[in-house]
């Protein structure tokens, strides 16, 4: 804790030298107002900023930068950004390209991504980005280790003003925590606490890479659900279906529990004892599933409900026993799906699949995401089509009748939230005529057999002496 403190102390002088040394920005743009709201009334971070933007040289500005400290930066899992388009009734907004950049004058490792606009900003013109970015395994529990009968606490570190590369004119931050029990915050005036908001600002006319670090202490008896690494499977087979299976390595990534665990005061006590752990998770599954199973290394798992729509299917699972904070467990979810719900045919004849990426469970964080699909034998030219940045590569699977093997193609992500549950395509060629290989082969083994029987049945093997 200490060292963090310290650390954050150290990025704020630096900065702060960085920003004294000149009165301009370093670039040509400028905040006229800055509103950030961050919201941790989950383990999963999610900060809303809305920028002001104005061009205030003569030449035309294209991008916007968006300005993270190092620590912060490792532990994005995502940004977006958008900007709205007409007024009022008709309002609406559109998305806008966001990517990782590098600056040769960051101070202090300052990392950065960049905002690419619709049209350039002319001199004098301004324009107002909405930016979305989500932050994991950035609350630390402190204490790091208790009873079941205690609150979970945590940690926040970040800064109450708004890290920029460009002078921000009027700036306020807003922050939002799951319960009223604050153990303490930092003051940075102005800043105010009423209930489960904290709020610092108004402040105004920030020099580039101003720096101010606050930490929060408060309580957070959210589970702190994370799955280390999800492995799932998706077998397509053109006779009518699609297999899914989903190989679990779960984990509490809460305040770690100390002492002896008390089932009897678990389940006498609900609302005081463990209040931080979790017993049951929500799996948001297709619709129309069938075939649906839940099991871990000792067997079948019982202990599950299964509700069905027209529009998804939810799964409430529940372990063999209750998670507190450093217990793992591992399971296998496992189900089938209509193939004409998630296989089609494009316009130039190619087949592709549609189905969700992601976690199906709720509110979680995936360390590791490798996602397989195992294509039909036969099938060739696969291409992949994600709204994001993954890790690819091929492989071969061999399965009952294979000959040639079937392609598998491999996606694999870390860091990966809710958010990240959106439709992904998969792309291949496949003949038709190849779905007759598997058929085939059986007909002919059969027809072999049974020559082989009538021909056996109709030799004579019997030695005979010859007559003379």
């Amino acid at each position: 804790m200490a060292a963090v403190t310290f650390s954050l102390v150290i990025f704020s002088l630096l900065l702060l030298v960085k920003a004294s040394s000149s009165s301009l920005p370093a670039d040509h743009l400028q905040i006229l107002h800055a509103e950030r709201q961050i919201d941790l009334t989950s383990h999963i971070v999610r900060v809303y900023l809305t920028l002001k933007v104005e061009n205030i040289r003569d030449a035309p500005a294209s991008e916007v930068l968006l300005a993270f400290p190092p620590a912060q930066f490792d532990r994005l899992a995502l940004v977006k950004a958008a900007i709205a388009v007409g007024k009022k009734k008709k309002k609406s907004y559109v998305t806008l390209e966001v990517n990782p950049t590098e600056r040769p004058d960051a101070p202090n490792g300052t990392k950065y991504y960049a905002v690419s606009l619709l049209k350039p900003l002319a001199k004098g013109e301004s324009t107002t980005l909405e930016i979305l970015y989500i932050l994991t395994h950035s609350l630390e529990p402190f204490p790091v280790e208790i009873s079941q009968s205690e609150s979970q606490l945590v940690y926040y570190h970040d800064s109450a003003i708004i890290l920029s590369p460009y002078h921000v004119k009027e700036q306020a931050t807003l922050i939002k925590i799951p319960s009223t029990k604050v153990e303490s915050f930092t003051a940075v005036q102005p800043s105010d606490r009423a209930g489960t908001e904290l709020r610092y600002g108004p402040y105004e006319d920030k020099h580039p890479y101003s720096y101010s670090p606050v930490i929060i202490h408060f309580e957070n008896n959210n589970p702190f659900a994370v799955v280390e690494e999800l492995v799932r499977e998706i077998e397509i087979s053109h006779w009518g279906s699609v297999q899914v299976t989903e190989h679990y390595k779960l984990a509490h990534a809460g305040a770690k529990h100390k002492g002896v665990f008390s089932r009897v005061e678990y389940q006498s006590r609900p609302t005081a004892s463990g209040v931080s752990s979790f017993k049951h998770l929500l799996a948001e599954l297709p619709p129309r599933v069938h075939s649906v199973y839940y099991r871990d290394d000792i067997g079948n798992i019982s202990s599950s409900r299964l509700r069905t729509n027209l529009k998804k299917s939810e799964l409430l699972i529940e372990p063999r026993y209750p998670l507190f904070g450093g217990w793992k467990a591992t399971f296998v979810i496992g189900y089938g799906v209509p193939l004409q719900d998630f296989l089609f045919e494009s316009a130039v004849g190619a087949r592709y699949l549609n189905y969700s990426f992601g976690c199906p469970l709720a509110d979680t964080v995936v360390d590791k995401l490798t996602i397989k699909v195992v294509l039909p034998e036969g099938s060739g030219n696969a291409s992949v089509k994600v709204p994001f940045t993954v890790d690819q590569r091929s492989e071969t699977k061999y399965s009952y009748l294979d000959v040639i093997g079937r392609t598998v193609v491999v996606l694999e992500k870390k860091n990966v939230i809710p958010e990240h549950n959106v439709p992904f395509q998969v792309l291949y060629n496949f003949n038709p005529v190849s779905m007759l290989a598997e058929p085939l082969m059986l007909a002919s083994a059969f027809f072999l057999f049974f020559v082989t029987c009538i021909a056996y049945l109709h030799i004579d093997l019997s030695i005979r002496k010859s007559n003379p």
